[in-house]
């Protein structure tokens, strides 16, 4: 473990949560440095963590309706809404009636959106290979089936589906 792993570990807002938690805090300890990482790859972008789950929804499939888009990355429709008009506002996406019901917004990318996309997956292998490099291959399937089973006993029910079918695909 290196300088900052180990200092980032040491900085506990409460002493007895490493002791009493160590596996709580391990996971907290783990997110909080991966989500960093990614948060400052992202930013190198032009980015903030979360913005990029929504573009590569619309790469796997373009002209989503803003509601479908709030369902498949599982966040309120205000949070969704910010992101999307952030993201349009920088000229990645572009908001769309639905030529069948003006009613609805689809989300579309635009050429830059489909730029930032390539953009998005180089960073991602980046920090696949940074998270994983001290990992064994019996490590790394450790690592993804146990995950597997802390969401599923952690998350509320209507999003353990969604969430062991997304870490199914993965493994």
């Amino acid at each position: 473990m290196d300088d900052v792993s180990r200092e980032c570990l040491e900085q506990v807002p409460c002493a007895c949560l490493k002791t009493d938690y160590p596996v709580s805090f391990a996971i907290f300890a783990l997110a909080r440095s991966h989500r960093a990482k990614a948060a400052s790859m992202l930013a190198d972008i032009g980015l903030f963590p979360g913005q990029e789950i929504l573009l590569m929804q619309l790469a796997e499939k373009d002209g989503k309706p803003q509601k479908s888009l709030c369902e498949s990355i599982g966040l309120d429709h205000s949070t969704v809404a910010k992101s999307v008009a952030r993201l349009e506002r920088d000229g990645l996406i572009e908001r769309r009636k639905c030529p069948e019901d003006g009613r609805i917004s689809q989300v579309h990318l635009t050429a830059r959106g489909r730029e930032t996309t390539d953009a998005i997956a180089r960073v991602w292998a980046e920090l696949e290979r940074q998270t994983i490099k001290d990992l064994s291959p019996d490590e790394r399937q450790a690592l993804m089936a146990a995950a597997k089973k802390i969401v599923v006993s952690t998350a509320v029910p209507e999003e353990i589906a969604a969430t062991c079918e997304q870490l199914s695909t993965v493994a």
